[in-house]
């Protein structure tokens, strides 16, 4: 056991965390409110405090403290001491163990119990009380850690926004039932950077994982007791730190290995971050690291009731972003990951609270604007899930530019277009265009509209087709949670059938919504597992459910259907990348003549006519074809032309001029048909898009 000393060096109120120099460690941490920090030290398992340390100086609210000796491997965590005056808002126990909000690594396990909270749970005064037990012995500690990796000559792939496609996935369920891989690496970052995890990747035409949340978070006491676990992980606790189970072998270097040879693929990593609330919850939650730390700083709390927290976020509590330590701790978060880990960008779990300010949401709040003049992450792919729960909380298309954001509305669209409801083809066009209608102000591309299908929240693809209500039972909530409204139909029989028709009308409508996803304007984005026909049996809200129900099932890849899916996705990418068009960076409008009498987007029905006010307005208009033009380097233009046909009818299109020999480069009816050329009329058969090319020759 190491000897340490009677007290600490004044040390140095920057960087915040844990910084090993080599000959020992400085600490600090902000707490504007407390009195009195102490530095904890643990023995190597992380059980027993062997030294407990007073941080000796405070300098601009940050509290710090130097050990002599102090290594790397070292297990710590804060007491903080402070009034604890729940209705001025001070939370202040030193009974309570705090994790570092700026740990890299945590030791141990959070064994939730009642010692985990600052007052007596079962006393008739709640959070008013005060609680004298010591939380450490069921405490996730930090470990003072040290960056060694070799990066050699890793180089981010910088794929441009308008040839990005998107994977989202989750580290465990993407590879847990995976059988080709070891079963020690199965669900964690080894798996994902297995060659035969990536070769898979590029088979279909990846460009860009997005991973679901990675930073180490809590499993709900709640969910435990039902015998469930938090699976998806927007539960954080710590923002600089690597969820352990994704780690087979306990180090970071492993995230670091698979982001390298993803890199080396051509292939970006995207993080979805929850950086709206921690894990902490209500004003009836644990005490783990902010709220014991400075309750009143890190948290929006209510004004004239500072007892309570504003809770726009759903789940208890809302970060203040407002308060500049706060926003501190983000910015250095997300460029931890980008300098540390050479992440590529950020999805932002209920982006619009980032931006809530006093007034309601700002597109040029003080996290926006603190973003895109920094010079690091203003250089990555941001991408906002633009809503929450809070005032004003729906904000799609009103996000600044330089950002993304996940078009709910793109989803919701080509779902009720493809269950043929009344009233969709307009809507449907818009959506084609890459919703022009939201996003085209202040300079922003239509690769600001992020286009799905599905997405983790919510019916996979196939579930989208196979079940009309949801079916949440095994979350334990009498099926009360998760969304009623899904635009989805299970076309005659709900969940699993052998009814060959039945069958036969989901796999032609799941092709042409995929279809629909890559042949539109804007940045595609497929949900793991939709490319070979993932089912989560009816569970829209599988947050909860870490087994079958949420990992992929490996052996409906390997299925001839799901083969004869993949191959079909990666068909569509493949043309995507092939044919800028289909990828265009500019919003088209019909203004444009890259030849003569030939406008760069047009729409027209099955007659060859281009819609009248009232075809667009026909509430039963469920054809619809999509003719793109643009001038090749060379002086020949070239046509692609999108027709979707909704009916369960087969309908020939009729052509608008000019009439010019056709190659047919993918039929959803017949996703393996090759390539091949024809003129005349287009037969496009129920429920099913075609995509053809024409080329228009420069005159010699």
């Amino acid at each position: 056991m190491a000897n340490f000393p009677d007290r600490l060096a004044p040390g140095a109120p920057y960087p915040l965390g844990a910084t090993w120099d080599g000959l020992g460690t400085n600490f600090a941490v902000f707490s504007a409110n407390a009195t009195r920090i102490d530095l904890c030290l643990f023995d190597p398992a992380g059980r027993r405090e062997v030294a407990r340390l007073t941080l000796p100086e405070q300098t601009d609210e940050v509290w710090h403290g130097y050990l002599p000796g102090g290594r790397t491997g070292l297990i710590y965590g804060y007491r903080a001491y402070g009034p604890y005056e729940p209705q001025r808002g001070h939370r202040f126990n030193h009974h309570k163990l705090l994790l570092d909000p700026y740990a890299r690594l945590t030791a141990g396990e959070l064994r939730p119990s009642d010692a985990m909270f600052g007052y007596r749970v079962n006393s008739p005064r709640a959070d008013l009380s005060f609680d004298r037990r010591d939380s450490a012995p069921g405490m996730l500690k930090a470990v003072v850690t040290s960056d060694t990796f070799h990066w050699a000559d890793d180089r981010p792939p910088n794929i441009p926004w308008s040839d990005t496609v998107i994977y989202e996935a989750h580290v465990k369920g993407l590879s847990q039932l995976r059988p080709d891989l070891r079963p020690r690496e199965r669900g964690t970052f080894a798996a994902l950077a297995d060659p035969a995890m990536i070769d898979h990747l590029r088979r279909l035409g990846i460009t860009a994982v997005e991973l679901m949340p990675i930073h180490a978070f809590v499993q709900d006491r709640y969910l435990l007791e039902k015998n469930l676990r938090n699976y998806w992980g927007y539960n954080t606790l710590s923002f600089f730190a690597i969820e352990p189970q994704y780690l087979s072998n306990g180090s970071v270097d492993e995230m670091k290995i698979a982001v390298r040879r993803l890199h080396a693929a051509g292939i970006e990593v995207i993080l979805d971050v929850v950086y709206n609330h921690t894990a902490e919850g209500s004003e009836l939650g644990p005490t783990l690291s902010f709220r014991g730390l400075d309750n009143a700083s890190y948290y929006r709390l209510v004004p004239d009731s500072p007892r309570h927290h504003i809770n726009d976020t759903g789940t208890g509590n809302t970060l203040n972003l407002s308060h500049p330590r706060v926003l501190q701790m983000v910015m250095d978060s997300l460029r931890y990951w980008v300098e540390e880990f050479h992440v590529d960008g950020f999805r932002f779990d209920l982006g619009v609270t980032l931006g809530r300010e006093g007034t309601g949401f700002d597109p040029g709040s003080g996290f926006f604007d603190a973003v895109r003049q920094d010079p690091v992450l203003s250089r990555v792919k941001l991408i906002s899930e633009p809503w929450d729960p809070g005032p004003g909380g729906y904000q799609l298309g009103q996000h600044p530019p330089g950002w993304a954001e996940w078009n709910d509305r793109f989803r919701d669209g080509i779902r009720r277009f493809w269950r043929a409801d009344d009233s969709t083809r307009s809507d449907f066009a818009a959506r084609l265009a890459g919703s022009s209608d939201l996003f085209d102000h202040r300079g922003r591309r239509p690769w600001a509209s992020i286009n799905f299908a599905a997405c983790h929240d919510g019916f996979t693809l196939a579930d989208t087709l196979s079940y009309a209500e949801k079916h949440n039972e095994a979350n334990g909530e009498d099926n009360k949670d998760g969304s009623n409204d899904n635009q989805s139909s299970n076309w005659g029989v709900e969940g699993p059938t052998n009814d060959s028709a039945i069958l036969q009308t989901r796999r032609q409508i799941q092709r042409a919504m995929l279809a629909t996803v890559f042949l539109s304007q804007g940045t595609p984005m497929l949900l793991s597992g939709d490319e070979f026909g993932r089912t989560q049996n009816g569970n829209n809200n599988a947050y909860c459910q870490d087994n079958e129900i949420s990992w992929l099932d490996w052996t409906r890849a390997e299925a001839p259907q799901g083969e004869a899916l993949s191959a079909f996705v990666a068909r569509l990418t493949a043309l995507r990348h092939k044919h800028p068009i289909l990828r265009c960076d500019r919003f088209l409008h019909g203004k444009n003549e890259p030849a003569p009498g030939l406008l760069d987007i047009t729409w027209f029905d099955e007659r060859g006519m281009v819609l009248s006010p009232d075809d667009w307005n026909n509430p039963q208009g469920r054809l619809l074809a999509l003719r793109r033009a643009a001038r090749e380097d060379n002086g020949s233009v070239t046509i692609l032309t999108s027709f979707f046909n909704s009916t369960p009818d087969d309908h020939n299109f009729k052509l608008l001029e000019p009439h010019l020999p056709m190659r047919m480069l993918i039929d959803s009816a017949d996703p393996a048909a090759p390539e091949r050329d024809f003129e005349g009329e287009v037969p496009v058969r129920a429920r099913s898009v075609v995509l053809t090319r024409s080329v228009l020759k420069k005159p010699s």
